[in-house]
C-alpha cells in the first residue's frame, strides 16, 4: 500500500477506461494522483471521490491534451500545487477506425494533436521538473506491432509516441529517470469499436482467449513505475495478452 508514498503522479485522460484504472492503482500504491480530464469533469470528480473514499490522495485538473499550452500547464500546475513531479503517465488519446483514403486533414490533425503533439510537450515540460529517479510511461498500442487496416493514422500517431520513449530514455538517463512504453492489446473500453466482429477478433487474437480489461493494463503500469522496475528503460512492454505473438 505504500510503495509510492510521497510520490506525485499525473495520469492524463484519467476520467475513464484505462486512465481511470491506472489512477486508481497508483493511488492504491500510495501516490498522490493528478486525475487529468479534458471535458469529463463529473467523471473525473467521481474518480477523485472514489480514491479518497479508499484513503488515497487525488485531485482533478482540467487540461485539453490536444493543446500544447494545456499539456504544459498541467505539469506546471501539478508542481505548483504539490511541489514536485515523480511520475507522468501519458494515457490520453483517441482511436478512429477509418481507412487512409477516407481520412480528412481535420481528422488527421485532431488525432495527432491528442495522441502525439500534446504528449510530446507534456514530456518536454515534465523533463524539466521530474525528480531524479522518476518514471515516465507512454501508453501506446500493440496495434503498432500487429498492423491492421482501417487505423493507419492512429497507428502512425502511436508509433511516433513510441519513438519519443526511446529518445527521452537516453536524455533523462543521467537523472535516473526511466521512460517506457506500455502497449495494451484489445482492451474492453469505450474506445473499442462496438462491432461484435471486432470484439470477437480481439478475443481470438490472444492465446488467453479474452479481451483485456483496464485493470490488466493498470497493474502493468504500476510495476513499470515502481522501484523494482528501475533497470527497465526505453522499452515497449506489451500488455495485450500475447496478441503480438
Amino acid at each position: 500500500m505504500s510503495r509510492l508514498t510521497e510520490k506525485v503522479a499525473i495520469v492524463t485522460g484519467a476520467s475513464d477506461g484505462i486512465g481511470r484504472a491506472i489512477a486508481e492503482r497508483l493511488a492504491q500504491d500510495g501516490a498522490t494522483v493528478v486525475v487529468n480530464y479534458g471535458k469529463s469533469a463529473d467523471k473525473a470528480k467521481q474518480v477523485v471521490v472514489g480514491i479518497k473514499a479508499k484513503g488515497g490522495k487525488a485531485v482533478a485538473i482540467q487540461a485539453d491534451m490536444s493543446k500544447v499550452g494545456d499539456a504544459s500547464r498541467l505539469v506546471k500546475d501539478t508542481v505548483k500545487k504539490f511541489g514536485r513531479l515523480d511520475i507522468l503517465v501519458n494515457n490520453a488519446g483517441m482511436f478512429m477506425f477509418k481507412p487512409l483514403v477516407d481520412m480528412s486533414e481535420e481528422e488527421f490533425d485532431r488525432m495527432f494533436a491528442l495522441n502525439t503533439k500534446g504528449p510530446y510537450f507534456a514530456l518536454q515540460e515534465a523533463a524539466k521538473v521530474i525528480q531524479d529517479g522518476g518514471r515516465i510511461v507512454n501508453i501506446s498500442t500493440d496495434g503498432t506491432h500487429i498492423g491492421f487496416g482501417g487505423a493507419t493514422a492512429y497507428l502512425g500517431s502511436k508509433g511516433a509516441l513510441e519513438q519519443f520513449t526511446k529518445g527521452l530514455a537516453h536524455e533523462l538517463a543521467p537523472k535516473g529517470v526511466t521512460v517506457n512504453t506500455v502497449s495494451p492489446g484489445y482492451t474492453d473500453t469505450a474506445m473499442m469499436p462496438a462491432d461484435p466482429a471486432f470484439r470477437q477478433m480481439g478475443e481470438q487474437a490472444s492465446p488467453l482467449k479474452r479481451l483485456g480489461v483496464p485493470k490488466d493494463i493498470a497493474d502493468v503500469v504500476a510495476f513499470v513505475v515502481s522501484q523494482e522496475a528501475r533497470w527497465l528503460t526505453g522499452q515497449n512492454i506489451h500488455a495485450g495478452g500475447g496478441v503480438v505473438m
